[in-house]
């Protein structure tokens, strides 16, 4: 279970290292909204549990970034705006922030950055030197490095989240989301995870390719 109270302090002490503003809101009203967003009952895989997944391990990795706190932002907003028979939700997340950030006192170009650490998550594919970048991905990746169970895990709650996909076309999506991954040079860009996450991390993706060639759907 998550803890809230922990969450909503980590929201504020990220905040009030990206700007100062005497005039702001109270800013635990946008934590409030934003742990509202993230309990949404259509979500199984992209929840709380998530979120707290994707600040430890920006935690892990902060040394990598230029500016910890606005990816630790970003962390907060990826995933803001998740329904999983939509295509743009990265999008839709990326300007949530741009609206809620500069209500909160955070200034234009931190407001921006977020936004466009938020859009990367579409690809996962930061740019050589795009040190903020490179540490958001790996964060939301290393659910990919996780022990045999918790993968299983993870890979059961985002079936749930598309269980409107019939078992043929949800196999044919997931394999080529998977085969993409794999072609990948690297799946992780920092050297921590490079070293401590792509090994495993492969390893269950090729595991998960493999299952899901060779599963018979029940309905047939």
């Amino acid at each position: 279970m998550a803890d809230l109270d922990d969450l909503r302090s980590r929201w504020l002490r990220a905040l009030r290292t990206t700007g100062e503003d005497a005039r702001r809101p109270d800013p635990s009203r946008y934590a409030d909204a934003l742990l509202d967003r993230w309990q949404e009952p259509q979500r199984r895989y992209h929840t709380l549990a998530h979120l707290t997944a994707v600040l430890d391990h920006v935690d892990v990795l902060a040394e990598y970034a230029d500016d910890p706190d606005l990816v630790r932002l970003a962390a907060w907003f990826h995933d803001a705006v998740y329904a999983p028979d939509r295509s743009e939700n990265e999008e839709r997340s990326a300007r949530l922030a741009e609206r809620a950030l500069p209500e909160a006192g955070v200034s234009a170009s931190g407001t921006a950055e977020v936004a466009r650490l938020v859009r990367l998550t579409v690809t996962h594919d930061p740019a050589p030197g795009d040190r903020n970048g490179e540490v958001l991905c790996d964060a939301d990746l290393a659910i990919l490095a996780a022990p045999p169970a918790a993968y299983a895990a993870y890979t059961a709650e985002v079936r749930e989240e598309y269980h409107f996909v019939p078992n043929d076309a949800f196999r044919a999506g997931r394999s080529a989301v998977l085969r993409q991954l794999l072609h990948l040079p690297r799946l992780f860009r920092t050297p921590y995870g490079r070293s401590n996450w792509e090994p495993t991390a492969r390893y269950n993706l090729a595991a998960e390719l493999e299952m899901l060639s060779t599963a018979e759907d029940p309905a047939s």
